[in-house]
């Protein structure tokens, strides 16, 4: 510690469920390592990400901002970016690494970025000193489903800027991520430093290391989540070694929910999945701990969400957060510190589509106005999130007063934020990185000695 300036360590996983951990009520997964985070730390019950969906989730993480706000609504019609996409996030975006790299940390990312594959929207150009990891989905490599083969090119394993390898064994991936993080750790053990370590898993296809697929008594998903619970108890435990984790705030969460309630994911006890704005699509684990400061087994309902963290940590680390552009996130430092009394700073939470507002909350209850999936359509169906926070029942008709004030609240967040249902432009948002002439980072080659010809599995 310098200054008294916290170590972070943030551990963002790829379509974690709500309920897919033990101390979030899992009994089919194995994750002693992660519940040791909530014995010892804080967990956030209604923690929510931005999108149900990963680019514009992590793009919100890393800038405190909604989707909109950065652009990260539509790239060429599809909700995520794909290989050789001409979008990303822009050169002028201050995000978690640059803030921190300015007050004078060490920034490293491992894993997936997922916020633009050109070299301009690399994690390098947005505050991090360094980079190991995939650009994107782990499904987005060559891979045949049900053996018909997709036409992505190769999948691109990065370091800094370069690609050093292509079509990787993504079952040790995981294990080459985490030997990373601790190289980092022991490297910048010297400084306050931010390790931002995205896992691949358990996004599809879930391919791991032999022995957690022989060990898990949840299938190929549970043998995901307890290689990213091997990982967590690896790190935890050279914190420990280093005496470095009285020093460090460690952050545990996931970009979106499952994407099933079957096939081993769980979001339980919350309806709906990933690409859905029910509660299982956006809310998901979050757990804090700082030992000495965050109180020890504690939990908090306050409703929190991922933009949250850029102005808490810029708080606690004495970052400046620039001025000349509008965040949606807060300090919620203060739910940190004194979770049973502190209360949410959103007075209200937007539930976006692309750039389609779907759902507002404010306090316990949650209107729906529109929903994309099954079917596109305007709905106006209320439910009361602390006494029904599976969505189950509508009360609606019972409580119009509430349906009325939302409404209001939805018309209010539409004109700060825009919705393009309803032509409703926004105010203060900030165009999306693009670059000219876009291409792959990768290109089949036949001749090319890859390691994997082609990944089996599923897409997701």
């Amino acid at each position: 510690m310098d200054n008294g300036r916290p170590n972070i360590v943030l551990i963002n996983c790829d379509d974690l469920g709500y309920g897919d951990l033990g101390c979030y009520g899992s009994e089919r997964n194995r994750t002693p390592a992660i519940d040791r985070l909530a014995v010892e730390g804080l967990r956030l019950t209604d923690f929510y990400v931005a999108s149900p969906v990963c680019s514009p989730s992590r793009a919100a993480l890393m800038t405190g901002s909604l989707p909109a706000r950065v652009g990260f609504t539509s790239f060429d019609g599809r909700a995520v970016l794909f290989p050789g996409m001409r979008h990303g996030l822009a050169p002028g975006e201050q995000t978690l690494a640059t803030m921190l790299r300015d007050a004078g940390y060490a920034t490293a990312m491992v894993g997936k970025w997922h916020c633009g594959d050109q070299p301009e929207h690399l994690p390098r150009r947005h505050g991090f000193d360094s980079y190991l990891g995939l650009p994107y989905s782990n499904d987005m490599g060559r891979q045949q489903i049900d053996g018909v083969a997709t036409g992505n090119p190769p999948l691109p394993l990065i370091l800094d800027d370069d690609v050093i390898e292509q079509q990787p064994l993504m079952e040790a991936l995981t294990e080459r991520y985490t030997a990373e993080a601790v190289r980092l750790i022991r490297q910048h053990r010297g400084r306050p430093f931010f390790l931002y370590l995205a896992h691949l898993h358990p996004h599809l296809p879930h391919l791991t290391a032999e022995r957690f697929a022989r060990d898990s008594r949840n299938g190929p998903y549970g043998a995901a989540v307890e290689y990213v619970d091997w990982s967590t108890d690896v790190i935890l435990r050279e914190l420990d070694d280093l005496a470095l984790t009285e020093n460090t705030i460690v952050i545990f969460t996931s970009d979106n929910g499952s994407r099933v309630n079957d096939e081993g994911g769980s979001n339980a006890p919350l309806r709906g999945t990933k690409r859905t704005n029910f509660e299982g699509g956006v809310r998901v684990p979050c757990l804090v701990r700082w030992p000495g400061r965050v109180p020890a087994g504690a939990a908090s309902g306050a409703v929190t969400s991922a933009m949250d963290l850029l102005p808490t940590l810029a708080s606690l680390a004495g970052g400046d957060l620039a001025s000349d552009r509008v965040r949606d996130g807060h300090d919620i430092s203060p739910v940190w510190f004194d979770p049973e009394h502190a209360d949410s700073p959103h007075d209200v939470l937007p539930y976006y589509w692309m750039h389609t507002l779907e759902a507002v909350r404010a306090g316990r209850w949650k209107l729906h106005l529109y929903r994309h999936e099954p079917a596109d359509g305007e709905v106006r169906e209320l439910y009361d999130l602390i006494a029904d926070p599976g969505e189950t029942t509508d009360v609606a008709s019972d409580h119009p007063e509430v349906v009325a004030d939302l409404t209001a609240r939805a018309v209010q967040i539409r004109q700060r934020c825009g919705d393009e249902r309803t032509g409703d432009p926004g105010r203060d948002l900030r165009p999306v990185g693009t670059v000219p002439d876009p291409r792959p980072l990768t290109s089949y080659d036949p001749h090319h000695p890859y390691l994997v010809a082609m990944y089996d599995g599923a897409a997701g």
